[in-house]
């Protein structure tokens, strides 16, 4: 699982050099946004030389590629995937298109590199009304897709829309996200806060973006990231109740029982699910194999 993504400019690399050391679940090393057209090459040489020098054991590591309508997606991708991200973020996806014709290229590179094809994963950044539109088929475009994730900052300037510590703009897009992303068995994943210094505004946006189902969500400051990790990890109330709604469950089919109740509650099939969910992620942090 992966409860916190932190995105690492592709060409800090101080940052690059200690982002093992800042507890995010995953880093995100980027080469678009964060880069300035005219320091492409410089930075896709240093996350290279990042991934080839394996500094990353405590958090996995994604890298975020400019979009198909640019001219530095190839390069992208010819530079990194023989270093074996374990994902790829594609940026400004609008359509399935567009991750078949990615798919295609990524399983070119893989070939020639001498990597089993496949290797490397992809993790879609929707960030266009294109691209929240055409979530589902987005998600269910290729057997690389791990999840999909959602960018706040560009939607909302495609929308038109003002954007707002709130979140009431991008209501929509993170419900549409969640339900296509578990319509197709994969995961989704929230866009970050941008003010760095509110605290808790963070905490108040990522106890929404769980609540909607989001299994995780990004960060662009170290700040943020142990209060988004403490947020999608379950309290020990929670562990508690569901190892409580297990044994009950367990209990009830030791006597036969057609119907369980635990505190005067009936426990049914969503409930015993979540518990369910609960304790997998309690397994996941007992055993450090926080990521799928």
């Amino acid at each position: 699982m992966r409860r916190t993504m932190l995105f690492l400019p592709g060409n800090a690399p101080n940052m690059l050099i200690n982002g093992d050391m800042l507890g995010a679940d995953s880093v995100i090393l980027d080469l678009e946004d964060s880069v300035d057209p005219g320091q492409k090459d410089a930075a896709r040489a240093l996350v290279r030389n990042v991934l080839n020098q394996k500094l990353y054991r405590k958090s996995e590591v994604i890298v975020r590629i400019n979009p198909l309508d640019s001219e530095f997606w190839r390069e992208d991708i010819e530079a990194v995937v023989p270093s074996r991200p374990s994902l790829l973020m594609p940026s400004k996806v609008g359509r399935a298109e567009d991750i078949r014709e990615l798919d295609v290229f990524i399983t070119q590179v893989e070939q020639k590199c001498g990597v089993k094809t496949g290797t490397i994963g992809l993790l879609p950044l929707l960030e266009t009304a294109e691209g929240i539109e055409n979530a589902r088929e987005i998600a269910l475009s290729s057997q690389r897709i791990v999840g999909l994730f959602l960018g706040g900052e560009d939607l909302t300037a495609d929308l038109h829309a003002r954007r707002t510590k709130e979140g009431g703009e991008i209501f929509y897009a993170r419900s549409r996200i969640v339900c296509a992303a578990r319509a197709c068995r994969i995961e989704a994943y929230d866009t970050p806060f941008t003010d760095v210094n509110d605290e808790e505004g963070v905490r108040r946006d990522a106890q929404l973006a769980r609540d909607l189902g989001f299994i995780g969500k990004a960060a662009i400051s170290p700040r943020h990231v142990d209060i988004i990790n403490e947020v999608f990890t379950p309290s020990e109330a929670e562990i508690d109740y569901a190892h409580q709604i297990l044994e009950a469950i367990a209990e009830g089919g030791r006597l036969g029982k057609g119907a369980v109740s635990l505190h005067g509650k009936m426990i049914d099939a969503p409930v015993v699910k979540r518990a369910m969910q609960i304790v997998e992620m309690e397994n996941a942090m007992a055993g450090g194999g926080l990521v799928d």
